[in-house]
């Protein structure tokens, strides 16, 4: 039978909070850093509490252990967040020569971000549906669609699992990189949890990946880590980690990344979830057992403000389906409530799914001297955008920089209750 790990018992192997734990004993008057000055786990850098960016303690040995964990030869703690893992480990790339990324265009927005801000040219290559929602095609597949697009790459990034819990072909990508001198990237903010499984750890096959475990572990929000699996990579990685990585770092959530990477595995409800997925034509879920997402059609946006009024809350709603995320530490009699909302609610709007594999075109680069404005989403049907723009979550674009705006997308950045890429209702569009 599974041993249950009360949340002490993971404690009591952690570095960081052993160390904030021994000094709230003792009496502490705070003349630093930070102004509340109510001291206890928010300190700052002082004679016990060690340094992130230079550790040699505390921070030093639970670094050690997490990357022990991982399977890297390094790993840092972020408290910034995945994003600021990836543009680490892209500053990490281009000083070891890399030029041109290669990555889905349903990436995050930091891959795009991180290429502008560096002088890295980004190569992103169209996405597919199947089901109505992405999947992520096999390395073979892959390569035969973009065969000169991935030759042109000096690195490849690839998102696993991406944000409907789809995990790349990473034994593929790693094979085909190795075969052509690549340099394989991760951004595997979504998938802390799957160390637990090397067959879906990105940590198993890249040579840079970031995982956000405050995503899917117990993890204070912002709390990720960065890894390298060699040590010249590791060198490099670490001149990308002191230049994006705050010199502020807070402490309980330093702490909380270490206790959530030593979390343990929860076979028991990961079993059921995959039950109830198998159960439910409507209820999609990938490799990745976090991730589930149901299938309501034009419903799902007033399906997602009913279960609110029952108290529960998704990830996000991407117009077409729910997605829900689980994590080792959710309850569950939490999980049950979740299966029965979701059972009355499919019962309630019945859905036809539409089998078909669905090809998304490519975004196109536009000018940098093209002439711009800003117009009311309303005015912005048939213009084209300026400025890749999307729901929030899943933070992925929804109409790319170059892209001709739909009346369905414009419809679908209205219901949404967050966006990104908009300045107050407007879209940046072309000028005519």
């Amino acid at each position: 039978m599974q041993k249950t790990l009360t949340r002490i018992d993971v404690l009591k192997n952690c570095k960081i909070f052993t160390m904030l734990a021994a000094q709230a004993e003792k009496e502490h008057l705070s003349f630093h850093t930070p102004g509340h000055k109510t001291s206890g786990f928010d300190i700052t850098e002082l004679s016990y509490s060690d340094n992130l960016s230079c550790p040699q303690g505390c921070i030093l040995e639970a670094e050690k252990d997490i990357a022990a964990i991982l399977g890297a030869h390094k790993s840092f703690i972020l408290t910034d967040g995945s994003t600021c893992g990836v543009l680490s480990m892209l500053y990490a790339a281009k000083t070891l020569g890399v030029k041109t990324v290669a990555f889905p265009e349903n990436s995050h927005k930091s891959i795009y971000n991180g290429c502008a801000a560096l002088g890295l040219t980004p190569l992103p290559y169209a996405a597919e549906k199947a089901d109505e929602i992405p999947f992520a095609p096999t390395m073979s597949a892959l390569n035969k669609k973009n065969a000169s697009l991935l030759e042109a790459a000096d690195a490849l990034f690839l998102t696993s699992p991406d944000y409907y819990g789809n995990v790349a072909d990473l034994r593929g990508a790693r094979e085909w990189c190795d075969e052509h001198g690549k340099m394989l990237l991760i951004d595997g903010a979504h998938g802390g949890h799957l160390h637990f499984d090397k067959n879906l750890y990105a940590g198993s096959v890249a040579d840079m990946w970031v995982d956000g475990v405050h995503k899917s572990l117990p993890a204070f929000t912002q709390g990720a880590v960065v890894s390298a699996r060699t040590e010249r990579l590791a060198a490099a990685l670490q001149k990308g980690v002191d230049i994006f990585r705050t010199t502020s770092p807070s402490y309980p959530i330093m702490a909380s990344v270490e206790y959530a990477v030593k979390y343990p595995r929860n076979e028991i409800l990961e079993k059921s979830v995959f039950a109830f997925a198998q159960k439910e034509k409507r209820v999609f879920l990938r490799e990745d057992w976090t991730k589930l997402f149901v299938l309501f059609g034009e419903n799902a946006f007033k399906v997602s403000q009913d279960l609110e009024t029952k108290g529960i809350y998704a990830e996000f709603c991407d117009g077409k389906g729910i997605l829900f995320y689980l994590s080792p530490a959710t309850k569950t009699e939490d999980f049950e409530r979740l299966k029965d909302a979701i059972e009355q609610f499919l019962k309630q709007y019945p859905y036809s799914i539409k089998k078909e594999l669905e090809s998304v075109p490519a975004p196109v680069v536009l000018d940098k001297n093209v002439e711009t404005e800003w117009v009311k989403l309303e005015d912005a049907v048939a213009k084209t955008c300026a400025n890749n723009c999307g729901l929030f979550p899943p933070c992925t674009p929804l109409i790319f920089a170059g892209e001709q705006v739909t009346k369905e997308k414009i419809t679908l950045l209205q219901k949404a209750n967050n966006v990104f890429g908009l300045c107050e209702g407007k879209i940046l569009v072309l000028k005519k």
